[in-house]
């Protein structure tokens, strides 16, 4: 028997209000995304691809219709404990890169795992062994001002990755890296999913990052206009 969906919307819209002004974003968006896959987002500026991307990432909440993250009604997570799960199941990574300047590549990847609630030693041990996985052991002292672009980007999916999330989240991960670098970074992504079993879902206009994908969700106008699978 298949596996569940790591992520099920069902009839999802949602309306900004701009003062007494209605904005739709999404429309009636209903799509699952398999688990340990990598799926992409695409559509052109405005067409609600950062909408969905923050509704998955459980940073917004629907105005209307239901959302399921790993396996859990979004509805009925409370306020309270949203940041938990967010913490425990999802990863981010961004193409600022988004590390925390003063500290070290080892400490922004160990971060996560503090606000976790992880032991020392148990931090450590995943820290180095996620820094070792994407070639950066040896630069675990060193701060972001010290990182060339490709290898902060590294870190930013060290940091996604260490605490073992079911779902991670890459908005335009490799927009700020030359060619060759990105093609690099996808590689190494593609590896790792792999290695990790978390399914990654891009949000990309990068012609190499959408060669690897294996489902691909098309938004125009905030409605699911395609969605088609490339490869098993």
């Amino acid at each position: 028997m298949s596996e569940e969906p790591v992520v099920i919307f069902k009839s999802v819209s949602k309306i900004y209000q701009m003062g007494e002004v209605s904005i739709p974003a999404l429309n009636n968006v209903s799509l699952s995304i398999p688990k340990r896959r990598f799926s992409m987002v695409l559509g052109p500026s405005g067409s609600g691809k950062t909408t969905l991307l923050n509704l998955i990432g459980c940073l917004d909440q629907p105005t209307n219709g239901t959302i399921e993250i790993c396996g859990e009604k979004i509805a009925a997570i409370s306020d309270d404990m949203m940041s938990d799960f967010r913490a425990q199941n999802i990863g981010f990574i961004f193409q600022n890169f988004n590390l925390i300047p003063v500290l070290t590549a080892f400490e922004n990847v160990e971060y996560p795992l503090t606000l976790l609630g992880m032991s020392p030693s148990i931090r450590r041990e995943k820290s180095l062994s996620i820094l070792e996985s994407v070639g950066l052991k040896d630069h675990a002292r060193h701060r972001p001002n010290q990182l060339s672009g490709g290898q902060k980007q590294r870190v930013a999916i060290a940091r996604a990755l260490v605490k073992g999330p079911m779902l991670v989240l890459a908005d335009e991960p490799t927009a700020n890296l030359d060619s060759k670098t990105g093609a690099s970074i996808i590689d190494l992504m593609y590896t790792i999913q792999e290695q990790y079993g978390a399914t990654f879902v891009f949000s990309t206009h990068d012609p190499q990052l959408i060669s690897h994908a294996q489902d691909v969700f098309s938004i125009r106008d905030g409605e699911l206009i395609e969605h088609h699978t490339e490869r098993g």
